[in-house]
């Protein structure tokens, strides 16, 4: 009896680690800047710090999607792209971590990535998905000096719920770019949050 009691509880931690993912996202912050009046050139950049929740990971998965040439220049520090592949709409991309990570283990991600002709109408979108245990987010739209954002809302697709991101979250900044920043602790697990401007 004893035995089969062991087995049903090793049973459900398996269960519970691989419903946990292989990792939790302490802080995730992003930025897209769009450089020029058109929305022909941008750049986007993100810092993801994690903790891994099991032992001996060796790679991290980031994805990417979008408009236009979207994976232009791609770079990421710490580790190495080895590997990408489409899948849907999204491009997957395999970063070797060069290590082995236990349980506890620790990670800053920084990852940084540029794209062409992907923001040239005029009612544009960002998404960024919650694909993991999410404890705080911020993100950041930078749009070029002239092109000021008239209209910005946040939609929570699953909820199907729009919010107007208000005059507080808007900001022109000293060189005359504008600054559209929103944030949020522990977002909703696989929520796609969808920020959508008129400019």
């Amino acid at each position: 009896m004893e035995i089969f009691a062991r087995t049903g509880q090793f049973a459900k931690q398996i269960l519970f680690s691989s419903r946990q993912g292989l990792y939790e996202v302490l802080e995730y912050e992003s930025t897209l800047e769009l450089l020029d009046r058109k929305g022909e050139k941008a750049i986007f950049k993100k810092r993801q710090k994690v903790r891994y929740l099991q032992d001996n990971i060796i790679a991290y998965m980031d994805q990417a999607w979008g408009d236009g040439k979207f994976l232009v220049d791609y770079r990421c520090s710490p580790g190495a792209a080895v590997d990408q592949y489409r899948f849907g709409h999204k491009t997957y991309i395999l970063i070797s971590l060069r290590e082995v990570k236990q349980r506890g283990d620790s990670d800053e991600f920084i990852i940084e990535r540029k794209i062409k002709n992907g923001f040239i109408r005029r009612q544009e979108q960002w998404e960024t998905d919650i694909n993991h245990i999410t404890r705080h987010v911020a993100i950041r739209l930078i749009l070029p000096k002239g092109r000021p954002p008239m209209r910005v809302a946040l939609v929570e697709h699953i909820r199907q719920k729009t919010t107007l991101v208000s005059d507080s979250n808007q900001r022109q900044l000293p060189d005359g770019r504008w600054q559209v920043a929103w944030e949020m602790d522990s977002p909703r697990l696989n929520e796609r949050y969808v920020l959508k401007w008129e400019w």
